[in-house]
């Protein structure tokens, strides 16, 4: 269960800030936090009061009780990847069931490591099970969002992969009936749960790097044929398929750009878009997003960079776990200048379906509203010189 506001909490006894999308509700805890009566610690505990997490239908989910789940669609390019991580949970989950039409893409499928000895079924009989709670949606990109609102319809809460469709008022729809239903939508933004990232969030939450002037990030790759295939059935090519992990991260730290401005080239004869540049304009920031599809090394020098006028982090590469932070004064346990910080890494989906365990456990709010994610894909509609009306 989540609201169109973004709230996270940072102790304040540690020097923390409070960071929040929503101007009302900072407005709302600026007040609180004026009260003299009222200890910082009370603070957090009452502000979350305020905002139950536990019930959603007027259901209750155990702490301890496997949550249903079941996958529709097995042709999306993180698909296995994510069954595998559902699987790997079995503590939390109970696997239903996997949707997939092509008999023989399903032969095939039982024969790998991600798919032996699943159940297949319809997506009738996924959406009829008794207890069903929740679906990871897997499908082509253009089948994601209308399944998507199919499973929302039948009240289910979804993980749903990127990017949310090519249609912005399709997807406007599938976010307005989840939040009248309060039913969690996770997107399938691959960076959100990366110790890295999670440790960038933090750095600029708690202000270490002060006030954000730029990011500048990029993710390449050399694409064979069926991935160029792929990516030239929409004229956003490339930047459509790839920008929105890191689009994504982008707005969770400096909000809704004021401009999004694409640059677009199409290198070969097939009339791809390949070689992409968009930047985002902000209030006294700007962001940079260059997607190369024409790269022999994109993959290792994928990237992701932001600077403040106190400090700033990289992360290359952009899925290592490491990250090259400088400050302008010591920071918590950090010291003033450069350092080289390894924080290891997880599996790639791990930590999207730990997190959403524990949000439809009522053990926390989700982290990112659907405003947030409405604003995510318009600016990579944007990004990719592709309608957004």
């Amino acid at each position: 269960m989540r609201s169109r506001t973004s709230l996270e909490f940072i102790d304040l006894s540690a020097g923390g800030v409070l960071f929040c999308q929503d101007r009302w509700a900072w407005q709302r805890m600026n007040k609180a936090r004026a009260r003299p009566s009222m200890n910082r610690r009370a603070f957090i505990f009452s502000s979350m009061a305020a905002f139950p997490v536990a019930s959603v239908l007027g259901q209750t989910f155990s702490n301890n009780a496997k949550i249903r789940i079941g996958q529709i669609g097995t042709r999306h390019a993180h698909a296995s990847g994510k069954i595998k991580a559902i699987r790997a949970q079995s503590g939390a989950y109970e696997l239903i069931g996997v949707v997939e039409p092509d008999l023989k893409r399903r032969r095939r499928l039982s024969e790998t490591n991600a798919y032996r000895g699943v159940n297949w079924m319809t997506e009738e009989e996924l959406l009829g099970t008794k207890g069903l709670q929740a679906v990871a949606v897997e499908t082509e990109v253009a089948e994601l969002v209308p399944t998507g609102i199919r499973c929302i319809e039948a009240g289910m809460h979804i993980h749903l992969d990127k990017p949310g469709g090519d249609s912005l008022p399709l997807f406007r729809e599938l976010l307005d009936k989840a939040e009248a239903a309060e039913l969690t939508v996770q997107m399938g933004y691959m960076l959100r749960y990366n110790r890295a990232f999670q440790f960038m969030y933090r750095a600029v939450r708690d202000g270490w790097l002060g006030r954000i002037m730029e990011i500048d990030c990029m993710m390449g790759k050399l694409a064979n044929e069926d991935t160029r295939e792929a990516i030239g059935r929409y004229p956003g090519g490339g930047m459509f398929e790839l920008a929105g992990h890191v689009v994504d991260s982008i707005i969770h730290m400096l909000g809704k750009p004021r401009s999004v401005r694409p640059f677009t080239h199409r290198t070969q004869s097939d009339g791809i878009a390949d070689n992409q540049l968009a930047v985002l304009d902000f209030v006294d920031a700007t962001a940079t997003v260059r997607i190369n599809h024409r790269d022999p090394f994109g993959f290792p020098r994928r990237r992701f960079q932001v600077a403040g006028d106190k400090g700033a982090i990289e992360i290359q590469q952009l899925e290592s776990g490491d990250v090259t932070l400088y400050l302008d004064e010591p920071r918590g346990s950090y010291k003033k200048g450069v350092q080289e910080i390894a924080l290891g890494k997880d599996g790639r989906y791990d930590g999207k379906f730990k997190d959403l365990a524990r949000v439809l456990r009522g053990k926390k709010r989700f982290d990112w509203s659907y405003e947030h994610d409405l604003n995510v894909q318009e600016a990579l509609l944007l990004a990719s010189g592709m309608p957004t009306g």
